[in-house]
This record gives structure tokens, C-alpha cells and sequence, in this order.
């Protein structure tokens, strides 16, 4: 019997091994090992980054998992456990990324915050991964492939980039079979957050990411609300009243509250900076 899973057909007393009969692996779906890592260094949606740092071994082991993902395999999935897997892909490399250079101590002449992600050169666009039998950067993940491959807003709600002001990191990986429910449930737990939502007076202050990325909601929520505003000012309020919190989603849903957006904390999502 031949090893690794491949068949031998025997012509003319030459054994040949074809291509068609080469195994792929088969990919856990339910991200095993990810998920162990998740529920035990995500507290309270921050990250013990030293502890991890202290105990990396399988971390590096589920990235090497997820790299080693082929464009064959990775083209035979389906849509929900593509973008599950990119989501993963993305909030895996950022926690691979950080614990690579814990802890990060910028210079007293860099840009404020000091421990920040934006203290590593190139974290987005030039530090390369392989995913999906590709090389990319996070920036080529998050523009180049999820927001225009899958048209899902909510996405800005579940990739995590370590910075206070980003979307928690949940405490499990995103899978397939329960996507919907967990973006959806993401979202709603962001924007309880007033680092990401709150209101005060007549004005609803939305966080930055909603400013940079507004575009992507317009198609979606742009005509939950009926109201004479502007259609990313349409968006932003469906998007509230669908999701937020019940008092803020009530007045949301009127379409009268003047939009204002949060300054972005970039301070890492350490636990110790609690």
C-alpha cells in the first residue's frame, strides 16, 4: 500500500502515481486548535499577549495549518467557510504579527501610541503570509479579497487589527455553519461598546471605521431608515437601528440624529493595559 494516501496503478510493471489520486488534506473546519487558543488568551475581549508570547508553540502550529491551505482546496469550499476562513485568517497573522515583536516599545520620538501595532514596520502592507495557496499582506486580505469578494459589511465588525478602538476579538473562531449568526452577534456586542457607538444629545458619535469604510454599508442598510439625509448617513443609521442598542436604535430608526465620528485609539488591546 502506498503512504499518503496515494494510489499506484501498475502498467506494463511500472507502478505510476497520478496526479487525480493525490489526497488533499483534510481541513478542520472547526479550527481545533485555534479555537483553545482563543478561549484561553482572549479575556474579556482583550488579549493576554505575554502569556501567548510565553506559550506560542500552538499558535504557530494553527498558522502554519491555516497557510498550508492550498488554491485547490481552497477554491472546492464554499462561500461561508471561505470567508470564515479569511476572517480567521486575518485576526490569526494580527496575533502571530504581535506576539513576533511583544512587546512593542516604540521610540519616544514615534508616533503615539508606543506599543501600538502602527509601531511595526509594514504590519499591513509589506510583512507577507501564505493563505489560501496565495502570499499576502493583511491589507491585500482586507481589501483585495474580503470586501469585495463577499460584499459583507458586517466583516468590519469581526476582523480584529489589536488596537483598543477595534472590534473585540471573540474568544472563538468564526466557522461556516454559524457565520450568520456570529457576525450578527458581533455586531451587536460592538456596538454596545462606546468606543464605538454612543450618543449624547441629539448626535450619535459612530467610530472611525465606520467613516473609512462607509461605502461598504450603503448597500446593504442604506434604506433602512427612510429619511432625507445622505445615503451614508442612511447607512450608518439603518446599520444602528438594526443592531444597536435599544434606546439608540428607537431614535436611530427616526433618522433625525446628527452623525459625528469617535477618535481611534490605536493603544494595543493588551490585557495589561487595562
Amino acid at each position: 500500500m502506498l503512504r499518503h494516501g496515494l494510489v499506484g496503478i501498475v502498467l506494463g510493471g511500472t507502478l505510476t502515481i497520478t496526479a487525480s489520486s493525490i489526497a488533499q488534506p483534510k481541513f478542520d473546519h472547526d479550527y481545533s486548535t485555534y479555537a483553545l487558543i482563543l478561549s484561553q488568551f482572549v479575556v474579556d475581549d482583550r488579549v493576554d499577549y505575554r502569556r501567548l508570547a510565553d506559550n506560542r508553540d500552538s499558535l504557530d502550529t494553527v498558522v502554519e495549518e491555516l497557510s498550508a491551505v492550498s488554491r485547490l482546496t481552497f477554491n472546492a469550499w464554499s462561500r461561508e467557510k471561505r470567508l470564515a476562513y479569511w476572517i480567521n485568517v486575518y485576526n490569526l497573522f494580527t496575533l502571530r504579527m504581535i506576539v513576533d515583536h511583544y512587546p512593542i516599545q516604540g521610540s519616544w520620538f514615534s508616533l503615539y501610541p508606543r506599543n501600538s501595532i502602527q509601531q511595526i514596520d509594514g504590519a499591513w502592507d509589506t510583512i507577507t503570509w501564505k493563505a489560501g495557496g496565495q502570499t499576502v499582506t493583511l491589507d491585500e486580505i482586507e481589501h483585495d479579497i474580503l470586501r469585495p469578494t463577499f460584499n459583507e459589511p458586517l466583516l468590519h465588525f469581526a476582523i480584529n487589527c489589536a488596537a483598543v478602538s477595534c472590534p473585540p476579538l471573540r474568544n472563538e473562531p468564526y466557522r461556516a455553519d454559524t457565520l450568520k449568526t456570529q457576525l450578527a452577534d458581533s455586531t451587536r456586542k460592538t456596538l454596545a461598546k462606546t468606543n464605538w457607538l454612543r450618543l449624547h444629545d441629539d448626535t450619535l458619535y459612530l467610530t472611525a471605521i465606520l467613516d473609512w469604510f462607509g461605502e461598504d454599508f450603503v448597500s446593504h442598510f442604506g434604506q433602512t431608515v427612510g429619511a432625507n439625509r445622505a445615503e451614508r448617513d442612511r447607512a450608518f443609521l439603518g446599520l444602528v437601528a438594526t443592531y444597536g442598542p435599544r434606546e439608540i436604535a428607537s431614535l436611530a430608526h427616526t433618522g433625525t440624529p446628527k452623525i459625528r465620528f469617535l477618535k481611534y485609539d490605536w493603544t494595543l488591546n493588551d490585557i495589561s493595559e487595562r
